[in-house]
């Protein structure tokens, strides 16, 4: 067997390529996951003996050398010979993770009985039965068999969320992302093609106590560029003055910056649309919306204040008349 085939992995991967090789074939293959799937047994322990061949050097050198899986067996190198684990249970064995706390502790196995009972100690469960015993009592005995301690309340813990930054590109094909969890277990997740700056993934489920994990998605560049699918998003903050009497401003995209002319009389909230500088995706490529923002400074000199008050003069007059 091809154990670098079996984790699809070139011979000589390093060691961070073949864990998460491995991990990746460990959880498509395992039985628990793959319930209607005949041949997921027999792949989930080829991925085992793979990833326990090459990533011990005596054994990989012992297999590079001949070694066939008859004589890995006779020399106890099947870990499946009782059964399969839980999955995050032998993941947790295998990378030294702690594992998932139990919803329920096992319960205390009884204790030996002790011969000097006490009648007084007996709890009533009704009428006796024709030989004089409580139900359920071994034959010349009173002895009840306690009832089971109830298990221990579930605690719900609240909601997590994580930020996850992406690249243009990689919001625009989907990325793979692996998240640590509080409780020292991993998920891997692929993010969407076509994400987008600010969407929230749901991770159903998989915090401590049941609670959802979100994925906040960050999809910016160093420039204030922010990516929606295609389409480019950019936020120009101009003074008053330039969107009441209009000016040409440079803006960046992703191919560099450009001039872009700013129509008089623009208000916060419009958006100038440069046709084509958003990403591509085969023939389809996007647009770039670039929101104009209005920002008055905060400390104004006294002449700028002079000219504020006559403009507010102006103003009142015009809606008066």
């Amino acid at each position: 067997m091809n154990h670098w085939a079996v984790l699809g992995l070139e011979p000589g991967a390093d060691a961070v390529s073949l864990k998460r090789a491995f991990r990746q074939q460990a959880r498509r293959w395992h039985p628990d996951l793959n319930g209607n799937d005949p041949h997921a047994e027999d792949q989930f322990k080829a991925v085992n003996e793979a990833y326990a061949v090459l990533s011990d050097p005596q054994r990989r050198q012992q297999w590079e050398q001949g070694m066939d899986s008859a004589q890995a067996a006779a020399v106890g190198l099947d870990p499946f010979a009782s059964g399969f684990p839980d999955f995050d249970d032998y993941l947790g064995s295998l990378f030294g993770r702690p594992r998932r706390r139990q919803a329920f502790e096992r319960e205390p196995e009884p204790q030996a009985r002790d011969d000097s009972w006490d009648p007084s100690t007996e709890e009533d469960y009704g009428e006796d039965n024709d030989q004089g015993q409580a139900h359920g009592a071994p034959a010349g005995r009173g002895d009840v068999t306690p009832a089971p301690a109830a298990p221990p309340p579930v605690s719900l813990t609240a909601d997590l969320e994580s930020l996850v930054e992406l690249t243009p590109e990689q919001a625009l094909h989907g990325e793979r992302v692996e998240l640590d969890l509080p409780d020292g277990s991993c998920v891997e997740v692929w993010t969407p093609a076509l994400a987008g700056d600010g969407w929230r993934l749901r991770l159903a489920g998989v915090a401590p106590g049941g609670g959802d994990h979100f994925l906040q998605l960050r999809v910016r560049t160093p420039e204030g560029l922010r990516i929606d699918g295609l389409r480019v998003q950019y936020r120009l903050e101009i003074p008053p003055a330039d969107g009441a009497l209009g000016c040409m401003v440079v803006v960046p995209t992703l191919d560099g910056p450009v001039q872009l002319r700013v129509p008089p009389g623009s208000s916060s909230g419009r958006l100038l649309r440069l046709r084509g500088r958003g990403l591509q995706r085969g023939e389809e490529r996007g647009d770039q919306l670039v929101e104009i923002r209005l920002v008055v400074p905060q400390d104004l000199t006294d002449a700028e204040q002079a000219l504020y008050r006559r403009l507010q003069e102006l103003a009142s007059v015009y809606d008066g008349g």
